[in-house]
């Protein structure tokens, strides 16, 4: 076949292949516009999941009469100077509006504000019509009808109008955390209407749209982050480690104000959170990453969902440090979560009258306590002596009497102190021990607050970083190889381990080059044990290749302190004195982190006075 130029509509038709994968994907191009143009106020209607339907109005500049006609041609726009370095819009490649038009029915009506009268132009299947007059306020107006009318293949790729529509919704709710000051409103005859009323650029203006996005729980939870570094600037707002969820749908980022899925700025998020969250929990996440364009290339997919830093490591090294500092200077806070789930516990359920028992249906009090499970108070268990041992009659004797008042005299004093030090230690986060139930759980007391703590999580955080701080704070003790373990590596792989070779023997590594392709390893942390060094050395040159980091080799040292932790703490079912309960939590309050296991596991659960005089309907 010989070489011949394709169309304009196949090749519009190619380019919406990549830019146009789905119904909203075509909102997010639409909006964006509305965006650039200005939009105060940003109104989206569907139907059909997006398929039948898109409609984006906005009140922005507009688009004068004489340029409609170029807003529908391939790479036409308005957003872009000479310059392709220098990008401080959303848009700029010019494609969408034609790419949409290419394989829908696709119209636009605009006014400018200084315009007399609107004009409108529209495309269908990549064959445009005349511009003509129109009726309509200032802003601009797109409908899209019959999305993939032209290409019917595409359709078969569509999933349910549930599912269209659920993306639009998320699509829209990531656009709009980043411009807290623009009012958006997404209706459909197919789905709920979601409004996002304006409030303003200020950071309680941001973190308010957050709330409206991602739930008036989350501020509660959060931590904020502000830092800089070789002026790249971060801020937001990352969830104390035990408010999680399940997946990482609720961690968003922004590059400039662009929205973006990054592999990198998840990768730091999850090494940030490596040391507090499990595996299979993520982080709720909304960070704003603001640098000169110069130095970001968001031109990498004609989708701008995905960007290159010019220095990775920078960007990577302030996520991780910024994060992990807000999150050891935040002190211990527990998540309001785990106060609901308690108060649901605690709610009484129906009553079952269904029971084994005597014929008549009656039973002893005694044998319905010990029938329904309560593992509770047993006289049998009782350290202290039942109260029907003192007399015949099951009431308290003269003589037990005479003791109890003559013991209640002699320790008037000692518990006049014993109140005096506990009052102080209600003014602190986690308050005075009261007591231990189950031999694991401490119960302690604040001023308006209940807590109960996991005395084997707890302790195994506080031994962890012990272990950590010693562990990082020197050189990792090593042990020599009786004979060098030669790796064969690429030679850009080998280059890139001898470059980073003073940082991994200070963990305990020592690797230096041996030939062109291939490095000698001579110690390993002693910590391993017998290692498969093939493997860690492979491993850790595919990280640095990905995030120059060395942090696979940190990460497994820390994951044998916390083996380490977790059997060198306080173990479930060990009684404790008051005053080691008291320590114990007086450590949590200064130690980062405290607020979990090493595992990801709550450490405590803290349920406010306000809350439990609900349950009893005192409020």
């Amino acid at each position: 076949m010989p070489i011949r130029q394709l169309s304009e509509t196949m090749i519009n038709q190619i380019a919406a292949g990549e830019v146009i994968e789905r119904p909203a994907s075509v909102v997010k191009e639409l909006v964006e516009n509305a965006l650039d143009a200005g939009a105060g106020r940003i109104e989206i209607v569907t139907a059909g999941g997006g398929l039948n339907l898109i409609r984006v109005t906005d009140d922005g500049s507009g688009i004068p009469e004489k340029e409609l006609a170029l807003a529908i041609a391939r790479h036409c726009t308005s957003k872009l100077a000479d310059d392709i370095h220098d990008i401080r819009s959303l848009g700029f490649r010019g494609e969408a509006l034609p790419s949409i038009g290419s394989v829908a029915r696709l119209s636009i009506r605009s006014r400018t504000a200084n315009g007399d009268s609107a004009a409108e132009i529209g495309i269908e299947a990549g064959r445009v019509s005349a511009v003509k007059p129109a009726a309509a306020n200032r802003g601009t107006t797109v409908e899209v009808r019959d999305l993939f009318f032209a290409t019917p293949a595409r359709l078969k790729f569509m999933k349910g109008e549930r599912a269209e529509s659920s993306a639009t919704s998320d699509v829209i709710k990531r656009i709009a955390i980043a411009f807290p000051a623009v009012r958006f409103t997404l209706a459909g005859s197919d789905r709920s209407t979601l409004e996002l009323p304006a409030t303003d650029d200020s950071p309680e203006g941001r973190l308010r749209r957050v709330a409206q996005v991602m739930g008036a729980d989350f501020p509660a939870n959060a931590i904020a982050i502000d830092a800089m570094r070789d002026g790249v600037h971060l801020a937001g707002h990352v969830s104390i480690p035990s408010f999680s969820r399940a997946n990482a749908l609720q961690q968003y980022a922004y590059v400039n104000g662009r929205p973006v899925r990054d592999k990198l700025i998840a990768g730091a998020i999850r090494g940030a959170f490596a040391d507090v969250l499990p595996r299979d929990r993520h982080a709720v996440t909304v960070l704003f990453l603001t640098l000169d364009p110069a130095i970001v290339d968001v031109n990498v997919h004609p989708a701008k969902a995905d960007v290159r830093f010019r220095d990775p490591g920078l960007v990577r090294g302030l996520i991780v440090g910024a994060i992990r500092e807000a999150l050891a200077n935040a002190g211990i806070r527990a998540a309001t979560s785990g106060a609901a789930g308690m108060m649901a516990a605690f709610r009484p359920g129906a009553a079952s009258y269904a029971h084994p028992g005597p014929a008549n249906g009656h039973r002893s009090y005694e044998a319905a306590y010990r029938a329904s499970g309560f593992a509770g108070f047993d006289p049998a268990r009782s350290p202290q002596r039942p109260l029907d041992a003192g007399s015949a009659n099951g009431g308290f004797g003269e003589n037990d009497q005479a003791a109890f008042d003559a013991g209640s005299l002699h320790s008037a004093d000692a518990r006049a102190g014993q109140d005096e030090a506990a009052e102080t230690l209600l003014g602190m986060a986690l308050g005075a021990a009261r007591a231990q139930v189950h031999e694991n759980y401490i119960v302690a007391q604040t001023r308006d607050s209940l807590v109960i703590v996991d005395q084997h999580a707890a302790h195994e955080r506080l031994v962890y970083e012990a272990l950590k701080n010693a562990l990082h704070s020197r050189a990792v003790p090593s042990q020599m190889l009786l004979l060098p373990e030669i790796v064969d590596l690429p030679e850009e792989d080998a280059e890139r381990l001898a470059l980073h070779s003073e940082t991994l023997a200070r963990f305990g590594l020592a690797v230096e080059r041996f030939g062109p392709g291939a490095v000698a390893v001579r110690e390993t942390p002693s910590m391993l044990g017998e290692t498969n060094v093939q493997q860690l050395v492979r491993d850790l040159a595919d990280e640095i290749a990905d995030n120059d980091t060395v942090d696979t080799l940190k990460e497994r040292l820390d994951k044998i302190a916390a083996t380490m932790a977790c059997h060198g703490s306080v173990r479930s079912g060990r009684l404790l004195k008051p005053e080691e309960m008291n320590a114990l939590l007086r450590q949590m309050e200064a130690t980062p982190g405290a607020g979990t296991c090493n595992h990801g596991r709550p450490t405590y659960i803290e349920l406010r006075l306000a809350d439990i005089e609900r349950l009893f309907g005192r409020r």
